[in-house]
């Protein structure tokens, strides 16, 4: 809980929690505030942005409401950063965890796993994988996931093998607790802070590559995304940059924010190790 009240005292903490709250706010108002499908055309297509009052962003080439995608795609990019974060974490810190400490043959297998995600780039990973199953919001998930997870393993497997000498854990040993307790129960949460503020740059990472795959019309597309409207606006860029400026701002605006906040994370962890 110290760590959560120093992330606000820095001010790339501040800036990045309150950019981040702006984005989820519009994420978690959405469909309040446009309850109709975001496909849906409402209007004539390249309505200028505020020229009419019931359309304050205009619309885009088919008629349909920019401010409505705006921030139904916030949810989309929240969606997929966090979710494919996650999965990134909880898979890394598991293999992480189990390399590290049980060493010898199972550390060895799972590091020359984690070597051959390394080599591919996440991109072309994420990007061969959805052209194989198939794009939908699950599939693009699990595709980000798939190329964020060996950074993860790599930093907990440090840590863990820093941490698995320590005292109370030959303590935890000389009384009979299980290895497998001793490892997620007595090392892995003291072992989970850098991995923590490597979080933001998942986020980020994640959010930006769905963006990509959506531009090149890799997305869902039954849903809104920036990446897709940056992309449908780039067929009138001269005419009406606002269809490609407008969400260009909302994907820059959301990644510095996820930056920021997690510069204000690593600052909090340092301000706590420093403690006595």
């Amino acid at each position: 809980m110290s760590v959560l009240r120093q992330i606000p005292r820095s001010p790339e903490g501040l800036i990045g929690l309150f950019v981040l709250i702006i984005v989820g706010a519009a994420a978690i108002a959405a469909p309040f505030l446009f309850p109709k499908d975001p496909l849906s055309i409402v209007g004539a297509p390249l309505i200028a942005p505020f020229t009419t009052p019931a359309l304050p962003l205009g619309t885009d080439i088919l008629g349909r409401d920019v401010l409505a995608g705006l921030f139904h795609g916030a949810r989309v990019s929240l969606a997929v950063g966090i979710s494919a974060a996650a999965a990134a974490l909880v898979i890394g810190t598991v293999m992480g965890t189990l390399a590290g400490f049980a060493g010898g043959l199972i550390d060895e297998a799972l590091m020359r796993v984690t070597d051959a995600f390394q080599i591919v780039p996440r991109f072309l990973l994420a990007l061969a994988f959805v052209s194989t199953i198939g794009a939908s919001i699950p599939v693009v998930i699990l595709a980000i996931a798939l190329g964020a997870w060996a950074d993860p393993v790599r930093l907990t497997r440090a840590q863990v093998l820093s941490i698995r000498e320590r005292d109370y854990v030959a303590s935890a040993r000389a009384i009979g607790m299980h290895p497998m307790e001793i490892a997620f129960r007595q090392i892995l949460p003291n072992a989970l802070a850098p991995v923590i503020a490597l979080a933001a740059i998942i986020v980020a990472g994640a959010i930006l590559t769905e963006a990509a795959l959506s531009f090149l019309g890799l997305g869902d597309p039954n849903v809104v995304t920036w990446g897709s409207m940056i992309s449908e606006g780039r067929n009138v860029l001269r005419s009406s940059p606002f269809l490609s400026i407008i969400p260009g701002i909302g994907l820059l605006v959301t990644v510095l924010g996820v930056y920021l906040l997690g510069e204000g994370i690593n600052k909090a962890l340092a301000a706590e190790g420093k403690r006595p």
